[in-house]
């Protein structure tokens, strides 16, 4: 469903993506993990877009998509949960959805995906009229993925989803990862939680300085790997 291949990217002469490649396959969990400054969200936003890569090639679904912009992305089936929440503090829980929606595609389905989404997260069917301002983190991040839900997706990013949320709630939103998956969508999660992601993926990239220093299934890596992929330890 992803293929990428050769990519580099740069911040000006600093080089911080180092011949990424990357596989995801139809209807799996794939985590890309790696220490703060191991290029993850770099390679996430290169992949929706709001990076262009110096080179190399992203093929989403057959589609060559490294020169799209976001938005055009998103119309393919390819979303971003970002990291930090990001959703509109002043707008309400059901205006958030409706802008999550604004693709042709999402638009005609758009009364699915609210009773999907609300099927999901009851919690934001009970805060419907409410500010975004006024949710607690962990609602604000069910409703950061009940937005890109609403766009109707068929490979779906999440950036970093439990930063600042307790153990609990860390919990609860891997279980809606699994339940969105199992409905039928790929996954690609990118987290710190190392321990967490391995044992959710059915493949897993580590990454370190810009580069993939481990890939593979996870259920075959030892600590040993996992810490010098992770550490260059």
């Amino acid at each position: 469903m992803l293929e990428i291949k050769d990519l580099n990217f740069y911040y000006g002469g600093f080089q911080a993506l180092s011949n990424i490649e990357l596989e995801v396959k139809k209807g799996q969990i794939v985590s890309i993990l790696g220490a703060n400054g191991a290029g993850k969200s770099t390679l996430l936003k290169t992949i929706v877009g709001l990076h262009k890569a110096r080179s190399g090639t992203i093929y989403f679904d057959g589609n060559k998509i490294d020169h799209l912009e976001s938005h055009d992305i998103v119309k393919l089936g390819l979303v971003l949960v970002p990291e930090g929440r990001k959703i509109f503090a002043n707008l309400t829980v059901h205006e958030n959805l409706l802008m999550g929606s604004y693709t042709s595609r999402a638009r005609k389905a758009r009364k699915g995906n609210f009773e999907n989404v609300f099927h999901l997260f009851p919690r934001l069917k009970e805060r419907t009229d409410q500010f975004g301002i006024n949710l607690s983190g962990g609602e604000q991040q069910m409703l950061a993925i009940g937005r890109a839900l609403m766009s109707q997706p068929c490979l779906i990013i999440f950036d970093e989803i439990s930063l600042g949320l307790s153990p609990l709630m860390v919990k609860s939103l891997y279980e809606a990862i699994k339940r969105i998956n199992q409905g039928g969508m790929t996954v690609i999660l990118v987290e710190q939680d190392v321990k967490r992601s391995l044992k959710t993926a059915d493949t897993a990239y580590i990454l370190q300085e810009g580069k993939v220093t481990l890939k593979g299934n996870p259920k075959t890596f030892t600590e040993g790997e996992v810490k010098k992929a992770y550490f260059g330890l």
